[in-house]
C-alpha cells in the first residue's frame, strides 16, 4: 500500500503528445499581418504597378466621397520623383472631408469603412484600399501618412501622421495638430505619401489610368501633375452629376441555400410572408404568397423556426416564381450617349455603336452591361481588337488574361461578324471595344481589383450585348463590303467608256467634241443605273489626337532605341572582325 502511494506521490516525467506542443504556437493572424505577407493580392507585387494602385485607391475614394456629398469633383493629382525609385505622391479633392475620430481609421486600419454592408453602386467595397497604401508606403519608405482633412468652414483643418500597428490591426498616431492651412478652402481631404515605385508610359501607367478615369467620370475636373513634362488638365465634360445609386434589398433569384438560411435566422420578421417582403426587392404580399404556394410553405410560418429542409423548398420556391427584375436606381451606368462620346474621342474610327442590357442577376446582386465599339479609320488592321474595361466606372488595367470581359469577347464568335479569329483568341481587325460593368457588388477575382470573376450570369450579359454590338457591325462591314465591290465594277467600266468613244468616232466619224459628249453620256448612264456610290470615310470632328496621345509611349523613342542597339551592334561587329584579322596577320608573321 506505502509503495502504490509513493508511485502515485512521484511526478509524471512522461513527454507530452506532440499535439500539445504543437497548439502552444498556433495563434490569431491580424489581417494587417497576412496582408504585409502577402501585398501582391492587393496589387503590390512590383513597383510601376505599386504606384499606380495607391493612385487609383485614392482618386477611387475621392470620387466616392464627392459623388455621395452631391459635389463636383476637383482631384489634383501630384507625383514627384526623388531618385533611386522613390516617389512623392500627393491627392488632394474638394470632398466632404473626414471626421477627425475617423481618420486614423480610414487611413491606419484595413476592412474599415461603410461601403461593406449596403447594396448600391460605388467604387470602393472593402475597406482595404487606401489603408493598404498606407501599409505599402510604411513598409518600404518608414515614413508615416500625412492626412489632412477639413468638414466645414467653421471647423477646424486637421492633420495627422499615422502609422499602422500591423500586429493588431490599428492605426499609431504619430503626430497631430490643428493647422491654419485650407483657410480658403471650405471642405476636402488630402493624403501625402513617401513610397517605392517605379513611373513608365504605356498602357498600364498612371497616365492612362486617370484618361480612361476622365472618359468614364465626365463630370470630374482632374489637374495632374506627372514626374516628368507638363502638367494635364483633364476638364470636365458636363456639369451634371451622374444619378446617385440608391440603396436597395438583395433580389431572391441567385440568393444561396446558406444566405437564405442566415437571413431567416437574423430577421425580425414574424412571419415567412413579411420575412419576403422586408428582406427582398420586388417582392409584394401577391409575390410573397405566391413563392410560399410554390413552396409548399404557410405563409405564416416563423422564419426562424426553419430547418434547412425548408428553406431548401423556400428556394425551389422563389425559382418557380416569376419576379420583376431589380430595379436600376441602385446603379448609376455611363450611358449609351456618353460611352460612344468618350470612344469617338480616344479612337478616329469610320462606325461607331453602343448597347446597353437590361439589369440582371447575380447571387441576388443587379448589374448592368454596356458595351461600345469603333471601328476602322486610323486603327491597325492586322493587330488583335482592343479591349478597355471598366466596373462601377473605374478602369481595369492588369490581369485581362484572367477576367471575365476577356473571356466573354474570345467566346463571341467574330468570324460571323466579319473579322478574322483564331480558336481561342481575340479577332484580329482595326476595332477596339469598350466594356462596363456597373453592379451594387462588383465580384473581383482578388482584393486588388483588377479583374471581374467568371460569373455565368455576367459572361451570358456580356456576350449578349457584344453580339448586340457585333450584329451592328456586320451589317456596316457588309455594306462597305458592297460599296467597294460596286466601285471594282465601276472601275472596269469606265475603263471601256473612252475606247467606245474612240471606236464610235472612227466608225461614224464623229468630232473631238462629240466624243468629249458620248463619254459624258455614257458615265451618266452608268451613275443612273447603277446608282449613286456612297463614299466611306472618316468624318469625326469630335476626335482629339492630343488627348488620345497621352498615357502611350512614343514610338519614335522605340525606334531611335532600336537604332542605338543597332549601332552597338554593328560597333561590336566591326570589333570583331578587326580582331580576327589581326590574329590572321600575326599567324602569317610567325609562319
Amino acid at each position: 500500500m506505502a509503495e502504490e502511494q509513493n508511485k502515485l506521490n512521484q511526478p509524471d516525467t512522461t513527454e507530452e503528445p506532440i499535439a500539445v506542443e504543437l497548439a502552444k504556437k498556433q495563434r490569431e493572424v491580424s489581417i494587417s499581418q497576412f496582408f504585409e505577407r502577402n501585398r501582391h493580392l492587393l496589387g503590390f507585387d512590383n513597383k510601376r504597378k505599386a504606384l499606380m494602385t495607391t493612385i487609383k485607391e485614392a482618386v477611387d475614394n475621392s470620387l466616392d466621397a464627392c459623388e455621395e456629398a452631391d459635389i463636383l469633383p476637383e482631384i489634383y493629382v501630384n507625383v514627384v520623383d526623388m531618385n533611386n525609385d522613390r516617389f512623392n505622391i500627393t491627392i488632394e479633392d474638394n470632398g466632404p472631408g473626414i471626421v477627425k475620430k475617423q481618420i486614423p481609421h480610414i487611413f491606419a486600419r484595413l476592412l474599415y469603412g461603410s461601403k461593406f454592408f449596403k447594396l448600391s453602386q460605388s467604387r470602393g467595397q472593402q475597406g482595404i484600399g487606401i489603408s493598404a497604401s498606407v501599409m505599402y508606403a510604411q513598409l518600404t519608405t518608414g515614413k508615416p501618412a500625412k492626412i489632412t482633412s477639413k468638414i466645414d468652414k467653421k471647423h477646424p483643418t486637421h492633420y495627422y501622421e499615422l502609422h499602422i500597428d500591423t500586429q493588431k490591426n490599428t492605426p499609431e498616431i504619430v503626430r497631430e495638430e490643428i493647422v491654419e492651412e485650407w483657410s480658403d478652402k471650405d471642405h476636402g481631404t488630402k493624403i501625402e505619401l513617401d513610397l517605392e515605385g517605379s513611373y513608365q508610359k504605356g498602357d498600364q501607367s498612371i497616365d492612362q489610368y486617370l484618361k480612361q478615369t476622365a472618359i468614364a467620370n465626365p463630370h470630374i475636373t482632374l489637374i495632374y501633375q506627372p514626374p516628368k513634362g507638363e502638367q494635364l488638365i483633364f476638364a470636365r465634360a458636363t456639369d451634371k452629376m451622374p444619378r446617385r445609386p440608391v440603396e436597395i434589398k438583395p433580389h431572391p433569384y441567385g440568393v444561396e441555400l446558406g444566405r437564405l438560411f442566415q437571413m431567416a435566422k437574423l430577421t425580425e420578421a414574424k412571419t415567412l410572408q413579411s420575412f419576403l417582403m422586408k428582406e427582398f426587392s420586388r417582392v409584394g404580399s401577391g409575390t410573397a404568397k405566391q413563392i410560399c404556394e410554390n413552396a409548399a410553405l404557410l405563409p405564416k410560418t416563423k422564419p426562424k423556426t426553419m430547418s434547412r429542409e425548408m428553406v431548401e423548398s423556400l428556394m425551389k420556391g422563389i425559382n418557380e416564381t416569376r419576379i420583376i427584375s431589380p430595379p436600376t436606381d441602385c446603379i448609376s451606368p455611363i450611358g449609351n450617349d456618353l460611352l460612344e462620346k468618350s470612344l469617338r474621342k480616344e479612337i478616329n474610327a469610320e462606325f461607331y455603336t453602343a448597347a446597353v442590357r437590361p439589369p440582371s442577376v447575380y447571387r441576388g446582386n443587379p448589374f448592368i452591361v454596356e458595351v461600345a465599339c469603333a471601328y476602322g479609320g486610323e486603327q491597325p488592321a492586322d493587330q488583335s481588337m482592343k479591349i478597355y474595361r471598366f466596373a462601377n466606372r473605374v478602369p481595369l488595367l492588369y490581369q485581362p488574361g484572367g477576367c471575365g470581359i476577356t473571356k466573354s469577347v474570345i467566346a463571341t464568335n467574330w468570324r460571323s461578324y466579319g473579322l478574322s479569329q483564331s480558336s481561342g483568341a481575340l479577332p484580329v481587325g482595326p476595332i477596339t471595344l469598350v466594356v462596363h460593368l456597373a453592379s451594387v457588388w462588383v465580384p473581383y477575382t482578388s482584393e486588388s481589383k483588377e479583374a471581374i470573376a467568371h460569373y455565368p450570369e455576367i459572361i451570358k450579359e456580356i456576350k449578349l450585348a457584344v453580339q448586340e454590338c457585333g450584329r451592328k457591325l456586320a451589317m456596316y462591314i457588309r455594306k462597305k463590303r458592297r460599296i467597294q465591290d460596286e466601285s471594282k465594277k465601276r472601275d472596269y467600266i469606265q475603263i471601256y467608256i473612252p475606247h467606245i468613244g474612240s471606236a464610235l468616232k472612227e466608225i461614224i466619224g464623229l468630232k473631238d467634241s462629240q466624243e468629249e459628249r458620248v463619254n459624258k453620256l455614257l458615265k451618266s448612264v452608268l451613275e443612273k443605273k447603277r446608282g449613286e456610290l456612297e463614299e466611306i470615310k472618316v468624318d469625326n470632328p469630335e476626335y482629339d489626337a492630343e488627348w488620345a496621345k497621352i498615357g502611350k509611349e512614343k514610338k519614335k523613342d522605340n525606334k531611335e532605341e532600336k537604332g542605338e542597339k543597332g549601332k552597338e551592334k554593328d560597333k561590336s561587329n566591326k570589333g570583331k572582325q578587326e580582331g580576327k584579322e589581326r590574329e590572321k596577320k600575326e599567324d602569317k608573321k610567325k609562319k
